[in-house]
């Protein structure tokens, strides 16, 4: 008893003594501040410090000030350790800086790019240059720990490594050792009795057990994905009308090893219910009538989750046609377990009508918004309208200096029926320079040099100069376009050019011309999508013939010969008017993927022109994404095109001039057959005598007419080409890249013919030896075909395309080209 007594009263002298030291630490730490001194800065400035402090000179200093003085000099982040004192009346502020984090290493990270792991950190406030919080490094360490389990890797770890340097620096490197992705042994699917397991396996992207040619399949095993497979069983149940599909528990076990992982899923199919009424209720604005004639939901069909998602779709798109751009539409099911039925009410509720106060553009740093405003079809002080949204940005996006566009729609605080629509869009270079010399099989030496601008000074204007020279052709030109003359989108452009050919050098029959040009054109808007353009080319050309020939040519040339000096050039002047229609529902400018682009022209020259004639030619790319992404897109396209004489002059009928026969083969028409050499090849009879074994002549009448067939193409005035195309991602390229690097599979067909060659005329002649067997230049039918792989780049220099193709179907004569490479080629 005494002793407890003791303890007791110890106890209590104990607490009197603490009690009387708190007291006395408490007064101690209590006086006015009659200076501040900070000690141990180096990075932060001594004003700086002092404006974080919640004490001046002339305060009353007490305990509770100074915990109010740490906490206030730790949330600023820079320091990490802090000492307060006191000298006399001075308040001593001892610190040490956070250090800086001079260098950030990532090292072994092969699942995450830097980029990421950039982006994640500064998401923590850590960067170079700044201060480095070593209390958050485990948080990092845990998150980049999570990810990876996220992704199967169960073994992976992740080590901060903090190196101090002079001057208070360190270097932060992120270890990562990542392992191997734990691999799915197997996935187990209980309770379904309606499909197999086969069946439901396919819908998923999780896959196990897969056999060794299909290396696509995913095997490792990722939560994200698992969730996505879920997610797609229950629609896949839902879209078929079982209406009860639940997956009831799902199951994740992993052998010891942390290498293999097991899944088992565990679901109620239910019954399949049917829609046995659909109601609408709310304000449809008048449109009861359309919306329902319009709706996939019909009573006795089976229940879909997908169709009841399309029709709030539906509904919602359609009316935000009217300014009502925020609607709500409910499906509110009615579920008859009894008799497996289902009632849909669907509850609309428009909202307010939306009027756009402002359009504004962001990103466009070398276009002007004057330009970009030319190609929105949502103006300004109008009812809000999606359909408009989205046709001005594909408007904009088939700008071919626009990478990417997307809009905002922005409401304004305390404004329910306005808003501001921003455009946020991405420029790409709109222009090029080139100069230098090149060498090719065929080309032989070249030099080019010029500049073109398709955006000059961001205004739209497009504007070319370019001179170039090769084996075959030397040439130069100028040439510039105005989209925007007026501001109802007339265009007013205008050409001059001069060259020189020599075809024979082109894979072509020999002859060589010499031309300038000078034109004009304008063009007007019907609508969003169309286009008419209307120009006008004087031309003038002179041509000599080469050394043969050749019937096809013997013509034209005849109606110019000066009698008294045949071999000499001839001369003529066209004026040549033409009409232009385009449409294009394109995506993008560049490498699209949706949508379409056609063209039509037709063109004739004046009467008064040397020599009359006509051509019309229809070109027309057909683009059809095959996956949400667009990654995977399939394209057929077709280029038609037919010329001819008209009328006749001094007597002659008139045919189109050789030098404006259509022509196929090489990148652009016909790939795997050098350039220029499908089509009809020129033609020319000799007359030779016949001799004896002694090699006299037999006499006169003893002439026979031999035909030689040139090796060389002369092209036809008909032509058909087209082909299809499957676009895929290009390996080892990513997502951002689509827009700049291009890979697809192709397959070509076509064909250049001559409809005014007589083939009766020459079929019973003999040919001689050496040439090429004589064909029916005038029929269709006689198609080349070929398959490969197209790499196009939108290089610095330029586009360049390299493709790999073979021949499907050729004829005798055919010159096939395995690889091809272009620079500068439009596609």
């Amino acid at each position: 008893m005494k002793l407890k007594q003791l303890v007791v009263a110890g106890l209590l002298v104990s607490s009197a003594s603490l009690a009387e030291a708190a007291a006395a630490t408490e007064e101690d730490a209590k006086f006015i501040v009659e200076d501040i001194k900070v000690e141990g800065l180096q990075r932060v400035a001594l004003g700086a410090a002092l404006t974080y402090l919640p004490v001046q000179v002339g305060d009353q200093m007490n305990s509770f000030r100074i915990a109010q003085l740490i906490r206030a000099l730790y949330s600023s982040s820079h320091f990490e350790d802090i000492e307060i004192l006191r000298d006399n009346n001075i308040l001593v502020v001892r610190v040490k800086e956070r250090p800086t984090i001079s260098n950030i290493i990532f090292e072994g990270n092969d699942d995450i790019k830097d980029e990421q792991l950039s982006e994640s950190l500064e998401g923590n406030d850590i960067r170079v240059g700044e201060p480095l919080d070593k209390t958050v490094l485990t948080s990092i360490e845990n998150g980049l720990k999570d990810f990876f389990y996220s992704i199967g890797k169960y073994n992976a770890d992740v080590t901060a490594i903090v190196t101090p340097l002079p001057r208070n620096r360190v270097d932060l490197k992120l270890l990562f050792e990542e392992g191997d992705a734990a691999k799915i042994e197997q996935i187990n699917i209980v309770g379904n009795e309606v499909y197999s397991d086969g069946e439901l396996f396919n819908q998923m992207e999780l896959k196990f057990d897969t056999p060794w040619w299909d290396f696509m399949s995913e095997t490792r095993y990722q939560k994200q994905t698992l969730s996505g497979d879920m997610e797609t069983l229950t629609s896949y149940y839902m879209d078929r009308g079982y209406l009860r599909f639940s997956i009831d528990s799902t199951q994740v076990s992993m052998t010891p090893e942390k290498s293999g992982i097991y899944i088992t899923m565990n679901v109620s199919e239910g019954e399949q219910y049917k829609i046995s009424d659909v109601e609408l209720v709310g304000d449809l604005l008048g449109n009861e009538e359309f919306i329902e004639s319009a709706l996939p939901l019909v009573e006795g069909r089976l229940y879909s989750q997908a169709e009841v998602t399309y029709t709030e779709e539906f509904i919602s798109k359609y009316l935000g046609r009217f300014g009502y751009a925020y609607p709500t539409v409910t499906t509110v099911p009615d579920i008859n377990d009894e008799d497996k039925t289902v009632k849909l009410t669907l509850s609309v509720d428009p909202g307010k009508r939306i009027n756009v106060r402002r359009v504004f553009f962001e990103g466009n740093t070398i276009t002007s918004d004057e330009v970009l405003r030319h190609n929105v079809i949502q103006m300004e002080g109008t009812w809000l309208s999606n359909p408009l949204l989205e046709s001005s940005k594909n408007s904009i996006s088939r700008l071919t200096y626009m990478d990417n566009v997307d809009y905002e729609v922005i409401r304004l605080p305390g404004e329910e029926d306005k808003v501001d629509v921003k455009y946020s869009v991405t420029e790409k270079p709109s222009g090029s320079f080139t100069a230098g010399v090149g060498y090719g099989d065929r080309t032989k030496l070249s030099l080019q040099a010029g500049i073109s601008q398709d955006n000059f000074l961001g205004t739209g204007k497009r504007m070319a100069f370019n001179i170039n020279t090769v084996s075959f052709q030397k040439s130069v030109s100028l040439s510039y376009t105005d989209p925007y003359f007026t501001v109802d989108g007339i265009s007013l452009g205008g050409s001059l050019s001069y060259s020189e050919f020599d075809a024979g050098n082109a894979n072509l029959i020999q002859y060589n011309s010499k031309q300038y040009s000078l034109g004009a054109n304008v063009g007007y808007p019907i609508d969003e999508f169309n286009r008419i353009t209307f120009g006008l080319t004087y031309s003038n050309v002179e041509l000599a013939a080469g050394r043969t020939s050749y019937d096809q040519t013997t013509r034209f040339y005849n109606q110019f010969l000066d009698p008294n000096d045949p071999d000499a050039p001839i001369d003529y002047q066209t004026y040549l008017g033409s009409v232009a229609w385009s449409r294009s529902t394109l995506n993008r400018g560049l490498f699209p993927t949706a949508g379409s682009s056609q063209s039509a022209s037709f063109s004739i020259t004046t009467p008064n022109s040397d020599v009359n004639y006509f051509k019309t030619i229809y070109d027309g790319k057909f683009y059809f994404p095959l996956s949400a992404s667009q990654r995977w897109s399939f394209l057929a396209r077709v280029r038609l095109g037919y010329g001819n004489g008209y009328s006749d002059i001094n007597g002659i009928d008139q045919i189109l001039p050789f030098t404006q026969n259509f022509t196929a083969g090489g990148s652009d028409t016909l790939r795997g057959f050098e350039n220029n050499t499908v089509g009809p090849r020129g033609v020319y009879q000799e007359t030779q005598s016949i001799v004896d074994p002694n090699g006299n002549s037999i006499g006169l009448g003893s002439e026979v007419s031999e035909l030689v067939v040139s090796p060389r193409s002369l092209g036809g005035n008909a032509m058909a080409v087209g082909g299809i195309e499957l676009i895929v991602p290009t390996p080892f390229i990513e997502d951002e890249y689509d827009t700049s690097v291009r890979s697809s599979f192709f397959v070509d067909i076509g064909n250049v013919w001559d409809t005014e060659f007589d083939y009766d005329k020459y079929k019973d002649l003999n040919i001689r030896n050496g040439s090429d067997p004589l064909a029916d230049y005038s029929d269709w039918k006689r198609y080349r075909a070929s398959a490969g792989l197209s790499v196009q780049w939108l290089s610095p220099m330029g586009p360049m395309v390299f493709s790999f193709s073979r021949a499907l179907s050729e004829r005798d004569g055919d010159d096939m080209k395995f690889f091809s490479f272009n620079i500068g080629q439009t596609f």
